[in-house]
């Protein structure tokens, strides 16, 4: 193949991906407003990314504990020690492309950080946040 004709079939190929990306979160985004959430924040998101509640073993948990600070960049599993590829979708772009997966790694993370199931005002506050990088 030319490399002329390459180079739209990639351009296609990356819209399509932003286009799936974008249409899975609006559409939990959607869910989340039907809930009874209000308007989403990034700001908020990345104050509850950063926000440290206590686990059960008694110490401290955030989201930054396993994704670090900057979801840019990679994280670690704070007990297996496995690397995690960066939730920031510009960096990995197959993040937040199936709704199923957001839902069942909300359920997981949300229990194990804040001790209970994320509100839909927190995820959709936590989605505006990784959306937005």
């Amino acid at each position: 193949m030319k490399r002329q004709a390459l180079v739209p079939l990639l351009l296609l190929g990356l819209t399509l991906s932003a286009t799936a990306r974008v249409t899975v979160v609006d559409e939990l985004l959607g869910e989340y407003r039907a809930a009874g959430a209000s308007e989403f924040s990034a700001d908020r998101g990345r104050a509850l990314w950063t926000r440290e509640f206590t686990g059960a073993t008694g110490a401290p948990r955030s989201c930054v504990t396993c994704h670090g600070s900057d979801p840019t960049k990679p994280g670690r599993h704070v007990k297996t020690n496995k690397p995690i590829d960066p939730l920031a979708p510009s960096v990995t772009p197959r993040r937040l492309t199936d709704g199923k997966e957001i839902g069942k790694w909300f359920k997981r993370n949300c229990d194990w950080t804040l001790g209970r199931e994320c509100t839909p005002q927190e995820k959709g506050d936590v989605l505006a946040y990784l959306r937005q990088l």
